[in-house]
This record gives structure tokens, C-alpha cells and sequence, in this order.
């Protein structure tokens, strides 16, 4: 049956009233406040006045329900609520906003993103979430290193942004959750052979002592906390070769040096080809949390922000690693 048109009139208002999601223009005030920093930059770069940049932000915050910038005299600060909220929006907008852009016109950011991780997750992660930005004008400058390292350069200003293995313990450093990595015990078939199967579920650590440890670094930090997590104590396994790539410790792995902890994305493909083989299956596998960290008090700079927003977005498509 037709409905008429006063007929679809009284049923969009009904569903307006039902359904309270914040309008285009709103989130769009929102996304430029949050990374220009202050709500006049904001009205700049939007070609409005700061009082309707001012008022868009209070009846999005009206239809949230709670406060999304701390307001002082140096700017707005945004809360965790605004950081959750542009982490989801903030590539969709982008995305509509870049496909009614005329193609010759100017990209939308521009300027350079220094980033510093790990090299296995950056490689395997994040460069390909982050390849299409250098289509809108950024230039991403990547640095390879250990999180001490990396989280130092942060806060002496030789880098922008950070993905940290570890909590970062710097004043000048401010950090927030981006995904949980899980780790999973491995070895090739052959060398998995040779456990004693009862043994291994009732003394883990003397059923897997003849094995040998392909190490990531000689303090075997992620094999210690394996299995100080999972079997309550120090793993007396020798070191048969340590190497700091988990890449290269993976195919070691696989070739039969010894076994070895991963996180599970790294190991995944050998676990899906049968090429190795997981040891130890715990009820709750044991996780390591990464960290976003970014210098405390630094000036906008919005693909830095954009770059932080679309990590966010990426890795809950990841679940986890």
C-alpha cells in the first residue's frame, strides 16, 4: 500500500524522534575541533563563526549526554568519550567528505607523520592501514626500533606517534590502549613429536625442558613471561638461537631450531599450513597490550591526528593480534 505524503512526513518524524544519531554537519564540527584543538582554529578551517562552531559542538554533546572537550584557556581538551567517538567516526567522515571532493582540488591534509613501532607489527599491521593517507598529502616517515627507544625519541620531539609494546612511564609521554596482542607456545611437527603427551599436561615445563629456545633477545623476555604466566616459574630450556625479529624467529621455528612464543598473529600462517604446530593451549591465552602514545602537550597537527584515529579504527577490525 501507497503511503501519502503526509503519511511519510508523520513517519520520518516518528523515527527522528526514536532514533537520536548525531547529523553529518555535527560530527564534522566535532572531527575539526578535536583536531585543530580550539574551537576558533575549528570555525576557521570550516568558514564559520566560532559561535556556531560553539553551539554544533553543545547540541551533539546535548544528544551524547556528556561532555566531549574540557574547555581553558589554552583550547579544548578532548575527553575519553571524544576520543572513542572520533576514533569510529573519523575515517567515515573522511571518507564521504574525500568522495564529494572535485578529484583536481587540494588534498585534505598535508605535512609529515613521524611513526616508530616494532618492525614485525609494523610491517604486518600498520603500514598497510595507514597507505592510504599518503593519497591525501601525508607523508608518513617510519622508524623501526624497541619501545625504550622509540618512546624516548617521542619525547624529545624526533617522533610523532609511537605504537609501544610497553606502558610508556614518561611524563612528557601520554599513551592509550590500541589492542592486545596474544601469544601462542610453538614448534615445528617434528620437534613436537618428541613430547611426551601425559607429561606435558601434568608437568609442562619438564616435558618441554629438552627443547631448545628460539629467542628474540638473550633476557627471553616474551618465552619468561610465558611461562612464568602459564607454568609458575623461569623456563630452564637452553638457547639454541636468539634473534630480534620475531619474523626470523618464526622461521627458525619452523625449520626446526627450537621452540619458541609468538604473538599469534606472526604465527598464524604456520599454524593454518601445519608447517608448526602449537604446544600449549591455556583457557585464556596470555596477552600483552600495546599502547598508542603520542607527546604530551603537543601542538595540533591533524594527520597526526587522523593517522592516531585511523590506527584506532583498524585495530578493532583486527579484534586482536
Amino acid at each position: 500500500m501507497l503511503l501519502s505524503s503526509a503519511a511519510w512526513f508523520s513517519l520520518r518524524v516518528i523515527n527522528e524522534k526514536r532514533v537520536s544519531a548525531p547529523r553529518l554537519d555535527l560530527l564534522l564540527t566535532f572531527l575539526e575541533v578535536y583536531r585543530a584543538g580550539s574551537l576558533s582554529a575549528a570555525a576557521q578551517r570550516l568558514g564559520v563563526t566560532q559561535p556556531a562552531v560553539s553551539g554544533q559542538l553543545a547540541r551533539l554533546e546535548e544528544q551524547l549526554g556528556e561532555p566531549l572537550f574540557v574547555r581553558s584557556s589554552k583550547g579544548v581538551t578532548p575527553t575519553a568519550r571524544a576520543a572513542v567517538l572520533a576514533s569510529r567516526v573519523g575515517v567515515h567522515v573522511d571518507g564521504l567528505r574525500e568522495a564529494v571532493t572535485p578529484g583536481d582540488a587540494q588534498p585534505l591534509l598535508a605535512g609529515t607523520v613521524r611513526i616508530g613501532g616494532a618492525a614485525e607489527l609494523m610491517t604486518l599491521r600498520v603500514m598497510p592501514a595507514l597507505a592510504h593517507l599518503t593519497r591525501r598529502g601525508v607523508r608518513v616517515d617510519v622508524t623501526l626500533g624497541l619501545a625504550d627507544d622509540l618512546l624516548s625519541a617521542l619525547a624529545a620531539d624526533r617522533l610523532d606517534v609511537v605504537v609501544s609494546a610497553v606502558r610508556p612511564k614518561l611524563a612528557a609521554v601520554v599513551a592509550q590502549t590500541l589492542i592486545d596482542e596474544e601469544f601462542v607456545l610453538i614448534a615445528c611437527p617434528a620437534l613436537a613429536h618428541t613430547i611426551d603427551a601425559e607429561r606435558l599436561q601434568t608437568d609442562p615445563v619438564a616435558a618441554l625442558a629438552h627443547l631448545p629456545v628460539v629467542a628474540y633477545n638473550s633476557d627471553l623476555p616474551i618465552v619468561r613471561r610465558y611461562w612464568r604466566s602459564e607454568f609458575g616459574r623461569r623456563p630452564p630450556n637452553p638457547v639454541a638461537m636468539t634473534v630480534t625479529d620475531l619474523r626470523a624467529v618464526l622461521e627458525a621455528v619452523i625449520a626446526g631450531a627450537g621452540l619458541s612464543v609468538l604473538p599469534h598473529y606472526i604465527a598464524a600462517p604456520a599454524l593454518e599450513t601445519g608447517k608448526a604446530v602449537q604446544l600449549h593451549h591455556p583457557q585464556a591465552a596470555p596477552l600483552n597490550t600495546l599502547y598508542l602514545a603520542v607527546r604530551r602537550g603537543a601542538p595540533g597537527n591533524p594527520a597526526v591526528t587522523v593517522l592516531r584515529d585511523q590506527l584506532q579504527q583498524a585495530a578493532r577490525s583486527w579484534n586482536s593480534l
